[in-house]
């Protein structure tokens, strides 16, 4: 209790913080889940290519002649054991979420204010909205197992959260005491999660150009290399993953555009001008003139693998966004809390 600050509830704050913990341990199960689900389709391929050797006659002591028109050739396939951990790790992932946006509205009902004021409740906010982004856009069940690559970036960046940038439940500063901070911030992190999304989606669309196909790749041959090869040969097409990353930038692209132009407005209200060339201002609008030049390229025939460099691009000069400006460089966005 803060008189001056104001209250904190720190039982509820304290609830927060346990199902953040939650949260990012139920994600570390649901990546493994998927993991394993991207490794069994290995042992998938396998049983189909017996399969086939078998119905053409080749192996397996059956023959051609067996398959005689309008027999019943037996009870309908089972699912695989990779479809089975897909179909077990997208509830997961729910469970996760929920748990996490949980504890983002405790922490909000605890402080009585947006909980989105310091660096730890940012980068909360973003990776839900970048989980959330996923969940939808990866729904479909051929994608799920893409959703463990999503939780990758998420886990790290709640961990390096929760372990060297939290911060105790509170009131913000007085600066950040402002409507604003509930459109404006929300807004770039709802955002900022999204492209998360496309950015994983493009890294992946890069590997999988260059990487060789399922039907290339000796699914006998051992060592590490030949495994992470038989898993990427596993994920969806280039087609694919090239389009999941143009909807979630078409998607996260004008939110982080809006973003800009309210904490311009913020800007104007607070320091008395729009728009000062600020450390976070600058690769702010940097960032903005990436993913639009992305756009540009993905539009541009001949140009796909092109525009997904400067998506990573894009990627890149977020998280630097995130930490380096925040947290390393000394500006007027300042608020990280530590």
């Amino acid at each position: 209790m803060n008189d001056d600050a104001g209250y904190v509830n720190e039982t509820l704050a304290r609830y927060s913080d346990w199902l953040f913990a939650t949260s990012i341990t139920v994600y570390v199960l649901a990546m493994l889940m998927f993991l394993g689900a991207l490794a069994a389709a290995r042992y998938a391929r396998l049983d189909e290519r017996q399969a086939e050797l078998v119905g053409a006659g080749v192996g397996g002591g059956g023959s051609s002649d067996d398959r005689v028109p309008g027999r019943v050739a037996g009870p309908a396939p089972r699912r695989s054991l990779g479809e089975k951990l897909a179909a077990m790790a997208y509830p997961v992932v729910w469970v996760g979420f929920l748990a996490h946006l949980g504890s983002i509205v405790l922490r909000g009902f605890a402080t009585d204010r947006a909980p989105w004021g310091n660096m730890y409740e940012f980068i909360s906010l973003t990776c839900v909205a970048c989980v959330g982004a996923g969940l939808v856009v990866l729904r479909k069940k051929e994608s799920r197992p893409l959703l463990s690559f999503v939780l990758v970036p998420v886990t790290l960046l709640m961990f390096i959260a929760g372990r060297y940038l939290y911060t105790q439940a509170a009131p913000v500063v007085p600066a950040l005491k402002s409507y604003w901070l509930a459109i404006h911030v929300s807004v770039i992190s709802i955002s900022s999660g999204v492209l998360l999304v496309a950015g994983v989606a493009s890294i992946l669309y890069l590997v999988r150009t260059k990487w060789p196909t399922v039907g290339e790749v000796d699914e006998t041959s051992t060592g590490v290399a030949a495994s992470m090869r038989r898993l990427l040969g596993h994920l969806p097409s280039a087609d694919a993953l090239d389009r999941t990353a143009y909807k979630c930038t078409v998607i996260g692209f004008p939110l982080f555009g809006l973003g800009i132009i309210f904490g311009a407005i913020w800007a104007e209200a607070s320091w008395g001008r729009f728009w000062g060339w600020d450390p976070k201002e600058t690769v702010s609008f940097i960032a903005w003139v990436i993913y639009a030049a992305y756009l540009h390229a993905r539009a541009t025939a001949g140009w796909r693998n092109a525009a997904a460099w400067v998506n990573v691009a894009g990627f890149v000069a977020l998280l630097f966004n995130l930490f380096a400006i925040n947290l390393v460089v000394s500006g007027l966005h300042s608020y990280a809390g530590l």
